[in-house]
């Protein structure tokens, strides 16, 4: 765990907290993992302003409970990052996708992944949302174990769904129900 010097503080983010040294942070962090294969659903590493947009339209939808979307912070480095999303169909509205969460390699095995999760059911939760799903690459093991640690569901696997040039992994499907 992160000494004194280097607590680990996750906080849910603001469209005003998306200062450009925020966005930039999060773009390099998210371009370095894809860029070392990071199963995070780009095949290339994004651009800073696709990171952006993004973050600002999770960001923006969460005073709604629409989406929330959290930082991780160890000291002044932005140790990781995720967000969930309501589904936009009708009939799917009570329930949200958890889309992204990533880490920094510098920060991994420091619990990070855990409290981000953690803080993201915590939202969810709060928001009202029934049933928090996610999808994952197949291979993503530690991922999966993280997932189910804090009682996701395996409920279901597409064989060979997910294409990375010409590899093919499987997409594993989990879901926390949150209306117990």
């Amino acid at each position: 765990m992160p000494d004194a010097a280097n607590h680990l503080d996750v906080v849910s983010a603001t469209p005003d907290d998306l200062t450009p040294d925020v966005v930039d942070a999060a773009a390099n962090l998210l371009q370095d993992l894809v860029r070392d294969g990071a199963a995070l659903g780009w095949v290339d590493p994004p651009s800073t302003a696709e990171v952006a947009d993004l973050l600002r339209a999770v960001a923006a939808d969460a005073p709604d409970g629409d989406a929330a979307l959290v930082l991780a912070r160890v000291g002044d480095a932005l140790a990781g990052l995720g967000w969930w999303r309501r589904y936009a169909r009708p009939t799917h509205r009570p329930h949200a996708d958890l889309e992204k969460l990533a880490v920094s390699p510098a920060h991994q095995g420091l619990r990070v992944g855990r409290a981000l999760v953690t803080a993201l059911v915590e939202a969810a939760r709060d928001a009202g949302v029934e049933v928090l799903t996610l999808d994952l690459r197949g291979d993503n093991l530690r991922a999966e174990r993280l997932y189910a640690s804090v009682g996701f569901t395996r409920h279901g696997l597409l064989e060979r769904f997910v294409a990375v040039q010409d590899k093919r992994y499987d997409k594993v499907l989990m879901s926390l129900d949150l209306r117990a």
